[in-house]
């Protein structure tokens, strides 16, 4: 009798997290900038960062991208300790991902185009038609496919953060950071970047870490998922929850720590007095 051997069930054998930080420590000089972070963001899930200025929120983006590297603790993404690697080896995982900055950071002196398509540029690989053709695609998902030949200055504010979602998103990467995507815009055009992350999170199924000083912006991410058959934002209960909404968490960092970790509804209960700063 022949024996076959035994597939391994997935459930035996989890994917490990898209990002995990463990014992996470980094001083600048003196000043104790992260001590002792610890967190994991499974894949296609959603992570929210709140905290004041200077609480280490932007400098979790850089070690998540490699630019920084802590003074202890382990930096994994998609299972590798980042820390130990060379830049070139770090370069590898930085391809997997996109980040949106808070002021969209578009080259002034480059085309929608041309800012969209560099970093397909600079992959290598990609004729013009090739890249032209992609760009299209993305900034068809961000609604401005008529505005590929403009310049930076001729857009708005919100503009300009839905080109740099395109630039991120042209390689296709399997994880977005956004730093602080909707700082300075109005309500209308927050609505809308909020609108095109969920839509990014549920239609390419991104792993996604969110650094915003607003409350509105975050509970919008865990409330609502992008429909494909509205071409919008329907409540996460209209569909059971069993959707990418359902599987955020929340961080609160004071001071360097993780001083709150939960889910939205955790967050909106909670009565302690620092964590209720960021929810009324």
């Amino acid at each position: 009798m022949v024996t076959v051997p035994e597939v391994p069930s997935p459930i035996d054998n989890p994917p490990p997290p898209a990002i995990s930080l463990r014992n996470v420590a980094l001083s600048f000089d003196a000043k104790c900038v992260l001590r002792d972070v610890s967190f994991e963001v499974p894949g296609a899930g959603t992570l929210v960062l709140l905290g004041v200025s200077g609480s280490g929120k932007s400098v979790l983006l850089k070690l998540i991208l490699g630019l920084l590297k802590p003074d202890s603790g382990e930096v994994r993404v998609q299972g590798e300790d980042l820390v130990p690697l060379r830049e070139t080896e770090i370069n590898t995982f930085r391809q997997r991902m996109g980040i949106v900055f808070q002021e969209g950071a578009l080259f002034d002196s480059l085309s929608v185009y041309e800012n969209v398509s560099y970093r397909l540029r600079e992959e290598g690989g990609h004729d013009e038609a090739e890249m032209r053709e992609r760009v299209r695609q993305v900034l068809s998902f961000v609604d401005l496919g008529d505005a590929i030949d403009k310049m930076p200055a001729e857009l708005s504010g919100g503009m300009r953060r839905r080109v740099a979602i395109a630039r991120a998103i042209s390689s296709q990467p399997t994880i977005m950071l956004y730093d602080s995507p909707t700082a300075g815009l109005d309500p209308v055009t927050a609505h809308t970047i909020n609108t095109l992350i969920v839509k990014s999170r549920d239609t390419q199924h991104v792993t996604s870490v969110i650094v915003t000083h607003r409350i509105q912006d975050a509970l919008m991410v865990s409330s609502f998922i992008f429909s494909a058959e509205q071409q919008g934002l329907v409540p996460v209960a209209a569909q059971n929850g069993d959707r990418s909404a359902a599987n955020t968490q929340f961080l609160v960092l004071r001071d360097g720590s993780i001083y709150f970790r939960g889910k939205r509804e955790e967050l909106l209960a909670s009565g302690d007095p620092y964590v209720r700063r960021f929810v009324e």
